[in-house]
């Protein structure tokens, strides 16, 4: 009996095609290193576009309002707002699917794994927010300590892909851990301290969806929509509380099943397809098609979803929106002695670089945990740096953190130039140790290599 060949995509081809995007552009594009240009791109953009003599069509374009009205009821917010307390809803929902899957079914199972990211985390966190502090202690801007305890994921491993070791897998499964760690960590300062004036009322509400959630997860509901509705209405509620409404998302990512396919429902899916072989009507592909969806879990069809909107919208729409820093000569004067944008920058780069470093390097020798594969102390310190690119959710915590339009300029000026200098020094670093430490074997094969004790470096194995 011939082999029936399976297409690479579904369905009759169309009588006229627009030429395919080169395999290895698309093969870019689907990775995070896509992402990160993006973003990069984006917030070149937003710089270039707010220090142009174009500059008041930049700062009239985010002020410009956009909202709805039925009858007497009306909602509306400016652009910005529309960008950072909804849009980044779906970013932070994607975070908390990621935290979600991973607590299930991914590396945060494992103790030992999980425990040397999961205390450089901590220690990313502290030692930052700590130096910080040490450069604004009692001035109006020592409010401002959340700004630098986030390691923004997508320049992360974005830059990890493009420079990089040869090959970075066992590092970036690491510094991946330690970035969802991270986050977690980040979006509860955030909740805990970043939240002004609350209303009761809206909070009440915004619990009582909550448990909304947890009876469809204990019902086994497996389609979609009635998560996507009842988070919709959770992010109004939580808007109208007060807390901000992006929390909404990071819940209902953390909430959404996850649970793996039972055998069962992966078994019932060729039956359908059978039954629809035999005989291809409208009702049995909407069989099938439910069919194979409830053999996969909600939250891997939600991010599959919403990961690209994310990553390809979401967030460079983010960086146009926040990162149009006005670069003029008496504002870079200011930054250059404030102890704001001096303390966001050094606390970015070496914060993160001692605080991760060092939190990691304890628990290795405590015997806590263990590193993936051949990373080494030399990789660890490189990743460390690089987790220093504070951009997104640093950004986003400046715009929560002070009403001064001047306290703001002066923190993003201080994040972008401390997410710069930990990139490049991140990238250089790591470069030079993937080259003389590789973290693979050339072939790939044979045991990873015990973790080599001090000093750092070890002879790349043989």
């Amino acid at each position: 009996m011939p082999t029936v060949r399976v297409p690479d995509r579904p369905g009759p081809p169309l009588r006229f095609q627009l030429r395919p995007v080169a395999p290895s552009l698309r093969s870019f594009l689907a990775t995070e290193a896509g992402g990160a240009v993006l973003l990069l791109v984006a917030a070149v953009v937003a710089i270039v576009w707010a220090n142009s003599p174009w500059s008041s069509g930049y700062d009239a374009l985010w002020s410009a309002t956009a909202g709805w009205q039925v009858g007497p009821w009306a909602f509306e917010m400016d652009l910005h707002h529309w960008v950072n307390d909804a849009a980044m809803a779906v970013f932070f929902l994607v975070i908390g699917l990621e935290i979600n899957r991973e607590v299930t079914s991914g590396e945060l199972r494992n103790r030992r794994t999980v425990a040397v990211p999961a205390l450089g985390a901590l220690g990313g966190l502290a030692v930052p927010a700590l130096i910080y502090v040490a450069f604004n202690a009692g001035s109006p801007a020592e409010h401002g300590w959340g700004i630098v305890m986030s390691t923004d994921t997508a320049f992360l491993v974005g830059i990890l892909a493009l420079f990089g070791p040869r090959c970075p897998d066992q590092l970036r499964l690491f510094l991946l851990t330690l970035a969802v760690v991270d986050d977690i960590g980040a979006i509860t300062v955030m909740a805990v301290f970043y939240t002004d004036d609350v209303w009761l009322p809206g909070l009440l509400l915004a619990a009582v969806l909550v448990g909304a959630i947890v009876v469809l997860r204990w019902l086994g509901v497996w389609r979609l929509a009635p998560y996507v509705a009842v988070g919709i209405a959770l992010w109004g509620a939580v808007y109208a509380s007060g807390v901000h409404a992006t929390l909404a998302g990071v819940v209902v990512g953390l909430l959404v099943p996850s649970r793996s396919a039972r055998p069962d429902d992966v078994a019932v899916v060729p039956r359908y397809a059978k039954r629809l072989a035999q005989e291809t009507t409208a009702e049995r592909e909407h069989v099938t098609e439910l069919a194979a969806r409830a053999a996969v879990a909600p939250s891997e069809r939600l991010q599959r979803v919403l990961h690209p909107w994310s990553a390809y919208v979401v967030v460079p729409v983010f960086g146009l929106a926040n990162a149009g820093v006005h670069l003029g000569a008496e504002s870079l004067r200011t930054a250059a002695t404030s102890p704001l944008t001096i303390g966001i920058a050094v606390a970015l780069v070496a914060g993160n670089a001692i605080g991760i470093f060092g939190a990691s390097f304890l628990a290795l020798r405590l015997g806590l945990g263990d590193l993936p594969g051949r990373v080494r102390y030399s990789h660890l310190f490189g990743g460390a740096i690089l987790a220093g690119i504070g951009f997104t959710i640093s950004l986003f915590i400046a715009e929560l953190a002070f009403d001064d339009e001047a306290l703001v300029e002066q923190a993003k000026i201080g994040i972008l130039a401390g997410s710069l200098v930990a990139a490049v020094l991140g990238s250089i670093a790591l470069r030079a140790f993937g080259e003389r430490w590789p973290l693979c074997s050339p072939g790939g094969d044979g045991p990873p290599s015990a973790l080599p004790s001090l000093p750092w470096h070890a002879p790349a194995p043989r």
